[in-house]
């Protein structure tokens, strides 16, 4: 046979790239439950549609490239739900997946293509950092990086799945992701818990340096923590379904599901009738939008607020909504943030957002002064401004002060409607009657409830209408398709519903 030799040659490298670390390493992770990078590609991955770039990559080292398949980055191309994307597939089994000049060069290939291309990226995220022979000494130092490793313009959307230990790389790319799932067990921070101990010379506990609690409770970083490798590639595949491949085209249009429209009409069921009762509003939202769409974001982080993508009649949405379960769904500095993400999120990616209100203000005192609260309040202000997608609102019960221009209110969004439970105020009303009156409802309860009558006056839904504060009152059952008109008629034909992306280069970590 012709070329016998050389095919013999290139079937044997490939089966060396394709062994990865070896069978032992790859055992140990199979006995833990745990996939490799090469199994998590084939699990996101429609069949038969993965096209690795790399495969031959090495250690720029001689002495280390026998023990450097594809330099422990699987990079490539692949199909997700028919649609093209690019992954990097982090292998912990060669070298801890550190980073090196090869392997790098395999992630700028991706990401370039990606950009030029208009394709999603997918960063599945387990490393221990930088590769010590590679990059210690000037030598190494110098030939680091570039000013467009970590370049965000938001021209595609980007992913990560942290699913091991993700320090250095692997960090980086989760943090400057639009989406970031992390499985529980794994571990992301800036260094490992044995470099920290040798530089604090103190004991670290992996889980409190950055375990999936710390980042789905305290920094926000992670939008969404699950159980399993195969959940989190499960999470990126429904993520991506509700945006565009890139930033120049529309969302995907699903068919409704059957029975969409059934649960709005239980939706006062779910409302309490008394003003000051709390309630769950992800159950609200969900009587709204297309039945098994609801998709939350950061559900562990800023509680006050709810942020999910969905679709309503097909179409996807951003939905942000104050849940009075927490706080009373007054609005604290990690609700700020956390809303302001998302908007940022949803106008670079063309989705129309939705604010359903009912909040009692932001939360005041000397804790959220630290916390900075009010620069986050006028970054959220500024992105509200700022974005160029449909923007509706709906007043549920109570919108008070500031907050309800940074919800919506105030001429912010394109329509605005309001429940016939709507209160609207610069305050609660027994809260402005204590300012005004100068005394408690216990302490002088008739000059009391004289200020609290004139703070009630014209307050109603149908007061906010009378001066078209907003465009309609709704009866609540009324609202799905309320929303579902408004969007057909807020369409952004002009641009065939691609926004301005004036916040497109935001920073993806706040």
């Amino acid at each position: 046979m012709a070329f016998e030799k050389q095919i013999e040659e290139h079937e044997q490298r490939r089966a060396k790239a394709l062994a990865m670390g070896g069978p032992e390493k790859l055992a140990r992770r199979r006995a833990m439950g745990i996939l490799n990078a090469r199994e998590r590609v084939e699990y996101l991955l429609d069949p038969q549609s993965w096209e690795e770039t790399g495969l031959f990559g090495t250690s720029i080292l001689a002495e280390m490239r026998d023990e450097t398949p594809a330099d422990g980055k699987v990079t490539g191309f692949g199909r997700i739900q028919g649609r093209e994307v690019g992954v990097a597939s982090f292998d912990f089994t060669v070298k801890g997946s550190s980073s090196s000049t090869t392997n790098e060069k395999k992630i700028a290939h991706i990401k370039d293509v990606a950009k030029r291309r208009g394709l999603p990226l997918v960063f599945l995220g387990e490393s221990t950092g930088a590769r010590m022979p590679d990059i210690m000494g000037a030598t190494g130092m110098a030939g680091l990086g570039g000013p467009t490793r970590f370049h965000r313009m938001r021209e595609t959307p980007w992913t990560s799945a942290v699913l091991g230990h993700a320090y250095g790389s692997a960090a980086w790319h989760a943090c400057v992701s639009d989406f970031m799932v992390m499985r529980k067990g794994a571990i992301m921070a800036v260094s490992s818990p044995r470099l920290v101990e040798m530089a604090t010379r103190g004991q670290v506990d992996p889980e409190a340096l950055g375990g999936w609690k710390l980042h789905a409770e305290t920094t926000g970083f992670a939008d969404q923590v699950v159980e399993t490798d195969e959940a989190a590639l499960d999470a990126i595949k429904q993520f991506l379904s509700y945006l565009p491949s890139h930033h120049q085209e529309t969302p995907p249009r699903l068919p409704v599901p059957e029975g969409s429209e059934e649960a709005s009409k239980d939706i006062l069921q779910l409302l309490p009738q008394v003003r000051t009762q709390v309630y769950d509003v992800r159950k609200i939202v969900q009587t709204i939008v297309d039945r098994d769409s609801y998709f939350e974001l950061k559900g562990r982080f800023g509680k006050t607020a709810v942020t999910a993508l969905a679709r309503i009649a097909g179409r996807s949405v951003g939905i942000v909504a104050n849940n009075p379960l927490f706080k009373g769904g007054a609005l604290d500095a990690r609700a700020c943030d956390k809303i302001t993400s998302f908007l940022v999120l949803c106008d670079s990616f063309n989705i129309p957002l939705i604010f359903l209100v009912d909040q009692p203000g932001f939360l005041i005192g000397v804790e959220g002064e630290r916390e900075r609260i009010i620069g986050k309040v006028i970054n959220w202000m500024n992105a509200l401004s700022l974005c160029t997608v449909p923007k509706l609102m709906v007043i549920l019960r109570k919108s008070y002060g500031q907050a309800f221009v940074n919800m919506g209110g105030g001429g912010m969004v394109d329509d605005a409607a309001a429940w016939w439970t709507a209160d609207v105020s610069f305050m609660d009303p027994a809260a402005a009657a204590t300012i005004v009156s100068g005394v408690t409802e216990e302490e002088a309860p008739e000059r009391f409830h004289v200020a609290l009558e004139q703070m009630e006056r014209e307050t109603s839904a149908y007061d906010m209408a009378a001066v078209y504060g907003v465009q309609t009152v709704l009866d609540p059952r009324e609202t799905r398709s309320y929303l579902a008109r408004m969007l057909d008629i807020h369409q952004l034909r002009l641009t065939k519903g691609i926004g301005q992306h004036l916040m497109r280069t935001w920073p993806t970590s706040f």
